[in-house]
């Protein structure tokens, strides 16, 4: 019994283990360590394949699956080290949940309990068993959680209810609800059987003409001109077309056998299983329990319990060592599952008068961010990666294998899947000791609470500015983005308190709450400095890339990648997308022509690997065109507001002035005693101002001279949370948090930055020009709450629906306080559906005519709109800041700013 265990004090453990031993030798025969084996296997390796998947889990079945669906299953080889399928059913769990962090993330779920469904409707087997899951709340942070989901679920086309505690034990009498609060009832989730569902998928792929060679290991993937061209095996060498890494577990071990290595960052953990022998009178629809305040979930599994959880602090585990499936199930460590034993046997009581069958302890792979890895390969074409499931890989294989195959076989996938594409990930984020490392947290995130700009605690202070030592001992607070420390905001530092001997401690930041802020009031400053005085930000975590040519191939390139017109005179900056063929967001980024045939490319962090992607896929194949990644070889320092002119007079002899240097212009400035500073005239958050892209090595003197300078002017370092409220509230659009690959620049009001008339035919022009012809289905708002108390209220964090007239319409992207508003100001996309749900065409007469509230965790709050970017009251007007709007201008720009000018 559980209870006489875990009463046994120091002894509980040996004695656990000990009758956990003996029940297994008790046992003779357990269903779940019966395997089916798949029949129709090929006994020899073909010469060649259109693609070759490797891995025959959940994954790479319902990636062959799919792409037999797709007609191309003769064309189409699984290999797989053991059998397929292989691997211990007693370590997994089967839940599936259709909540998950992201829209993206839920559509993929919705497509795998689809499939599921679908196959169990056809007779095929895979364990799906619709009990609902039900999430319990210890906490009034965990209940706000719910009401915003279950405001969400409008959004995302998902059922569920907030219920009461009492309501809870009602639904699942085995709780003790004691400590619960309420809970959040989605009846749609259920459970399936991931052995199962392996083997219908492949048998269907089978029927439908693709090869399966078990027994069969990869040894190395090939490739010629950059893209994948064979996969050698210890059966033979396949030529191939495509690649696709579905090796879960091994995934990071796979991509090191290519040549170049691919980078997969992965890391595997403990993760327990606990198993209890059949229980009398236990419901078999008993539903899903995920209690994440106590870290664990449990589901019933053929009369019995099955129990685990997501412990706040992991037990990493070297992957190196683990050769095959049935060495993933490793020695339990009684005393690491304790914290989820105890919060067990306080959540369902009744487990203590339980026999326990066994306790698995089964390595899970996660990636350092806690989210699924998927796309293709930065470092070879058509080589695509599916993995990195952190144990729902049934709950992810239906719709992340069809967004994969979709990709392979459309160049596209319908699902926006940047959040989740591996080129999110740089070289860094797969070093093993930095995995050892992150991955002690990344389990717990899964259950942690969700507060807004989550920040790890590990694998920090890692990529760092010159100026960054100095930043912190002056109270910069970070956050980290792409490995790099970026302030966040400033604390206030005494004078003095702070020497070389006693360096200030590196502060994380952290927004443990839904409502204001406790950093409010020092953002709130930062924000005021930069409207009326002069702010200092580091910046130079942007991606910095160098692009250029002998002759004019550079401009002929980026004319036929970008929609706006980068043939511009030298000294000038364009601001422009990089669409894809459907017209969305590839990439957003400012181009500044620093030669006849060079330019800078400043784009946002998060795009470091994936926009040289895109241009390395339309390069010129004799090279004429090279990129140089320069992120790191400058220091970018952003002064910001009314007095930034005037400083930086001080420390250069170049006239400033704007008959000398424009706004959207560069030049190269000594300032101070340093030399070949590339000056920009923008500071992407509309405020005047300039940002100084510093050789590294001038980086600390410049910064010195401008704070000594600056003193005079007011100068305040600032962080990123004042300049992304300076940005929202000037309704200025980023990537990845406003525009990605389905948002198009007539959707977001940027349809003045596409040159349709240019000489080249840019990617993407013929479905702008469609869409334009046709109509947009969906438009780019800001919305001001006018019935918000910032104070009292819970915030807008970003996901919220929209109501226009009181009917269902967008959500929110982009929050954030908006302090000259003294309003919370919200962006985000406004369709109009009819009343199927159909995405209509919008206009601004309709966006106009509407009356908008915004859902924040289920209080609907009024909001005024507005089409086009704010003229903000302010003491120090200036004509170049205020003609210039990012979204849907009102008038020609030129005849205020110029011929220079070129947005």
């Amino acid at each position: 019994m559980f209870a006489s265990r875990v009463r046994n004090g120091v002894q509980r453990y040996s004695t656990i283990r000990c009758i956990a031993l003996g029940c297994r030798t008790l046992s003779s025969i357990d269903n779940l360590g019966l395997e089916e084996k798949l029949g129709g296997c090929l006994s020899s390796l073909p010469p060649k394949a259109k693609v070759v998947i490797c891995g025959g889990g959940v994954m790479g079945a319902a990636v062959a699956y799919h792409l037999a669906r797709r007609g191309w299953g003769d064309q189409t080889v699984v290999i797989e080290q053991e059998k397929i399928g292989a691997g211990s059913r007693w370590c997994s769990s089967g839940l599936v949940g259709a909540f998950k962090p992201s829209l993206a993330q839920v559509q993929i779920a919705q497509s795998s309990i689809r499939l599921l469904k679908d196959l169990e409707s056809r007779g095929k087997p895979t364990g799906w068993k619709q009990c609902g899951s039900l999430l319990l709340a210890r906490t009034r942070d965990r209940m706000t959680v719910y009401r915003r989901m279950k405001s969400q679920s409008v959004s995302w086309g998902i059922e569920c209810e907030l219920i009461s505690a009492q309501k809870c034990q009602e639904i699942c009498p085995l709780l003790n609800v004691d400590d619960i609060l309420g809970g959040l009832w989605i009846p749609g989730d259920g459970v399936g059987d991931t052995h199962q569902f392996c083997l219908s998928l492949m048998r269907e792929a089978v029927e439908n003409g693709v090869g399966v060679m078990e027994d069969c290991a990869i040894t190395a993937v090939h490739s010629k001109d950059g893209k994948v061209s064979g996969v050698d095996t210890t059966s033979g060498t396949i030529e191939c077309q495509y690649f696709v890494n579905c090796a879960g577990f091994w995934a990071r071990q796979v991509g090191r056998l290519s040549k170049p290595q691919v980078k997969v960052p992965l890391l595997p953990c403990e993760h327990y299983y606990l198993h209890t022998k059949r229980i009398d009178n236990l419901d078999p629809m008993t539903p899903v329990i995920r209690d994440p305040d106590g870290y664990i979930y449990l589901r019933e599994r053929d009369g019995c319990i099955l129990a685990g959880g997501f412990e706040p602090i992991a037990k990493p585990v070297n992957e190196d060592e683990i050769m095959n499936a049935a060495q993933r199930c490793i020695p339990e460590d009684w005393d690491h599952f304790h914290v989820l034993l105890q919060e067990l046997l306080k959540r369902v009581p009744s487990l203590n008068q339980a026999i326990l069958n066994k306790l698995c302890n089964g390595l899970e792979a996660f990636s350092p961010d806690c989210k699924w890895i998927v796309g293709e390969a930065p470092e070879m074409f058509n080589y695509h990666v599916a993995c990195g499931m952190k144990t729902v890989g049934i709950s992810a294989a239906g719709g992340v294998a069809e967004a994969t195959v979709d990709e392979i076989v459309d160049g596209y996938s319908k699902y926006d899947m940047y959040e989740l594409d591996i080129n999110r990930f740089l070289g860094l984020h797969n070093n093993k000791r930095f995995l050892r490392d992150r991955m002690k947290e990344v389990p717990g995130v899964h259950y942690g609470l969700p507060y807004p700009f989550y920040e790890f605690e590990t694998g920090r202070n890692l990529r760092l500015s010159p100026i960054y030592p100095t930043l912190r001992d002056r109270g910069a607070v970070f956050g980290q983005v792409m490995g790099y420390e970026r302030p966040t905001w400033f604390e206030s530092v005494e004078k003095n308190t702070v020497s070389p001997e006693t360096p200030r401690q590196f502060k994380i930041a952290h927004t443990k709450t839904f409502g204001k802020p406790h950093w409010f009031e020092t953002v709130q400053r930062e924000y005021w400095a930069c409207r009326e005085a002069v702010g200092l930000a580091d910046y130079s975590s942007f991606t910095k890339i160098d692009i250029q040519s002998q002759g004019n191939e550079v401009v002929d390139l980026l004319q036929y990648i970008c929609s706006n017109n980068v043939d511009v005179p030298i000294g000038s900056i364009i601001h422009t997308g990089m669409q894809n063929e459907r017209g969305g967001y590839e990439n957003d980024c400012s181009l500044a022509r620093i030669s006849e045939n060079h330019y800078m490319m400043i784009a946002p962090t998060i795009q470091q690997t994936r926009c040289k992607v895109w241009l390395k896929r339309h390069l010129p194949r004799n090279g004429s065109v090279t990129l140089s990644d320069v992120t790191s070889m400058y220091t970018a320092i952003c002064i910001l507001g009314p007095f930034s002119r005037s400083l930086l007079s001080e420390l250069t002899d170049t006239d400033l002035s704007p008959s000398n240097f424009p706004f959207f212009t560069c030049m190269e400035l000594d300032v101070g005693l340093a030399n070949g500073i590339r000056a920009m005239n923008l500071t992407h958050t509309g405020e005047l101002g300039y940002v100084l892209y510093i050789p590294n090595e001038f980086a600390l003197h410049v910064y010195n001279r401008l704070m000594t300078v600056g003193e005079k002017y007011g100068i305040n370092h600032v962080g990123h949370y004042a300049t992304r409220s300076l940005r929202v509230e000037k309704f200025f659009a980023f990537w990845g948090q406003d525009l990605d690959t389905m948002t198009t620049p007539l959707e977001c009001g940027r349809t003045w930055r596409v040159k349709f008339d240019k000489d080249i035919k840019f990617i993407g022009r013929d479905a702008l020009l469609r869409q334009r012809d046709e109509g947009i289905r969906r438009q780019y708002v800001q919305l001001l709450l006018t019935d918000h108390d910032h104070e009292l209220d819970l915030w807008s964090w970003g996901g919220e629906p929209i109501f226009r007239d009181g009917n269902y319409c967008g959500q929110t992207t982009t929050t954030s306080y908006g302090f000259t508003f003294k309003k919370q100001v919200c962006l985000g996309f406004v369709q109009n559906l009819d009343e199927n749900g159909v995405p209509q065409q919008v206009t601004n007469d309709y966006v106009l005519s509407g009356h908008y509230e915004i859902d924040v965790a289920g209080i609907r709050y009024a909001a005024k709109v507005n089409l086009h970017s704010p003229h903000l009251p302010t003491k120090y007007p200036d004509k170049e800041r205020d003609v210039y709007q990012a979204t849907r201008k009102l008038h020609d720009p030129e005849q205020f700013l110029g011929r220079h000018y070129q947005p």
